[in-house]
């Protein structure tokens, strides 16, 4: 593999002497070329968006296996996925090493086993229709190398999204996306840079995705869960300019058929 650029040193040195405006500046200046380093990867990326369509439209499911940072962050992509789009739990799956636990908490060790990752992707009865996408800044962590090896031999389709070039990860993927950020402000520290990389690629492919399966209508999610007050309000407001009624009637419809999608076809009907 390449060198580790993850793990090059900071470009700025004798941090603990910089004062607090310096150093949020320096943060700020590096965070701003992440989104460039996104826009180089947007090739890879419509490749791996393509994939996860295809596979999720003919009723197969995407998963996330990660590590960390990396890990925590396919978790929370995951998991608002549903509440955003109305998708079943269970259609894109976050998964970290570690467990549960991990997700607040570091577990030790978790990410250097080459055998965990399958184990736990098996659990859900992973198969040919699904996805895997493997998340790792480093690209090496091997909980993720070594199940995206068995899912290849296994005949499933896997993607990754790391923040070296080259990195073993990525070989073992049929649609990699290598956003390649540079060091970090505290050199080593992923969480930084390269978890923001991570982050903005997630929404981008699960907003992509959910796109083109057909889950926003215009530019409004019309099948968001109506789990509190302020996405009821919201979603009033989209049944009304929807229809060209008042917000009262709208309101009532959207409560009664659960949904905007649902409320604006029960009213044309």
């Amino acid at each position: 593999m390449e060198k580790r650029i993850t793990e090059s040193p900071s470009a700025y040195n004798d941090l603990e002497k910089m004062s607090t405006g310096a150093l949020l500046a320096g943060i700020n200046r590096e965070d701003k070329t992440v989104p460039f380093a996104v826009e180089r990867a947007l090739p890879q990326l419509e490749l791996l968006v393509d994939a996860t369509v295809l596979r999720l439209g003919s009723g197969g499911r995407l998963f996330y296996l990660g590590a960390g940072t990396s890990g925590r962050l396919g978790i929370v992509d995951a998991s608002e996925c549903p509440p955003t789009y109305g998708v079943e739990h269970g259609l894109v799956v976050g998964i970290i090493a570690g467990g549960d636990t991990a997700i607040r908490k570091a577990v030790e060790f978790a990410e250097d086993s080459l055998t965990q990752g399958w184990e736990d992707l098996s659990a859900h009865h992973i198969g040919p229709d699904d996805i895997v996408v493997g998340l790792s800044a480093s690209g090496t962590a091997p909980y993720v190398v070594g199940a995206l090896r068995r899912c290849r031999d296994e005949g499933i389709a896997t993607g990754c999204v790391a923040c070296n070039p080259g990195s073993p990860m990525a070989a073992l993927s049929d649609f990699p996306v290598e956003v390649v950020v540079g060091p970090e402000f505290v050199t080593g520290s992923t969480r930084m840079k390269s978890g923001t990389a991570q982050k903005l690629v997630l929404n981008m492919l699960t907003t992509a995705t959910m796109v083109r399966l057909g889950r926003v209508r215009g530019n409004r999610m019309v099948d968001m869960q109506l789990s509190n007050d302020k996405l009821i309000d919201r979603g009033t407001r989209m049944v009304a300019a929807e229809l060209g009624i008042d917000e009262c009637d709208a309101r009532q419809l959207l409560l009664t058929y659960g949904s905007v999608r649902k409320a604006v076809e029960a009213y044309a009907r």
